[in-house]
């Protein structure tokens, strides 16, 4: 087990890895042809740990394949999404360190170590983010810059990979915002953002990714409409106030440029001035609201 806060241990000298149990959690929908590999490789380097892969709904014989390879399966009916596999994998697991990870081939298990490294040095949550090589498109590549920059200034923190789905967690810690993360892809952001919203340190070690083994479930059309929603619920997430005030502000400066334009033409107050200018309090005020709302979603007791 990890040692209490401030309680000195006997083995405070030993690797996290060592002293803690270790939970590696996959999950998997129609990976069969790179989950038995991903799992072998795992075994090899720990094979001590607790390998969870949670397939959910495959068509294919990804259960089988990961059976065979020495994980402990999990199987889900039909297809719940990424997140909700995420979610299965984290409650069913034991260990007090939870390493999340793809099944597709594009996470290194050699890499594994260099996260627990990190816990090790005190941080609660270790991502790996990936370099400029490792991104699947151009398209993508921009995106995740922009959700980058769109976090860091949220969270006044440098995020190196928010969507990274390749982290370490103490067990403990995660758990407590299980309840908030998605069932779909977007379960590293709300992950990363709950731990620096409940000040969790959080670190990142560069790695690189490889080319995913067989076909993405990521679609551009769909996926992107998705994405975007997730700028968003970055910031309601995180700090309301910060996406609600600047539009508060702008319906405010709207609406006394159109009084004083109406007023130097016509000496009137117009309906639209009384619009815009209402619609910048009630924007606020809902800001202030959803404010306290997100402090009370992460108050802990003590």
């Amino acid at each position: 087990m990890l040692r209490a806060q401030g309680v000195p241990s006997v083995q405070e000298h030993e690797p996290l890895a060592r002293r803690a149990a270790l939970s590696i959690i996959l999950p998997a929908r129609n990976e069969a042809g790179a989950v038995g590999a991903t799992v072998a490789g795992i075994r090899a380097r720990y094979p001590e740990a607790e390998i969870i892969v949670v397939n959910d709904g495959s068509s294919d014989a990804t259960a089988q394949v990961a059976a065979q390879a020495g994980a402990r399966v999990i199987s889900k009916p039909y297809g719940m999404g990424n997140g909700a596999a995420v979610k299965t994998g984290a409650r069913a697991a034991g260990g007090d360190v939870l390493v999340f990870m793809d099944a597709d081939g594009q996470h290194d298990p050699a890499d594994i170590p260099r996260l627990l490294a990190k816990l090790d040095a005190g941080y609660d949550m270790v991502v790996g983010a990936r370099d400029d090589g490792s991104q699947a498109s151009v398209g993508r590549g921009v995106a995740n810059g922009l959700y980058n920059r769109l976090a860091s200034w949220m969270t006044g923190h440098v995020v190196a990979d928010l969507t990274s789905g390749f982290r370490a967690a103490r067990a403990d810690k995660f758990r407590e915002f299980i309840h908030l993360l998605p069932n779909g892809f977007s379960y590293p952001t709300t992950s990363t953002m709950a731990f620096f919203r409940s000040a969790y340190p959080v670190a990142y070690v560069p790695i690189t990714a490889a080319r995913r083994v067989g076909k993405s479930h990521i679609r551009p059309l769909r996926d992107g409409v998705r994405f975007l929603l997730i700028i968003f619920k970055i910031a309601t997430l995180y700090s309301p106030l910060k996406l609600f005030a600047p539009v508060a502000a702008s319906f405010f400066l709207l609406g006394l440029g159109n009084y004083a334009y109406t007023f130097l033409r016509g000496h009137r107050f117009t309906n639209m001035s009384a619009l815009l200018l209402s619609a910048s309090v009630i924007v606020f005020l809902i800001g202030l609201i959803s404010e306290q709302i997100t402090n009370l979603t992460y108050k802990r007791d003590g």
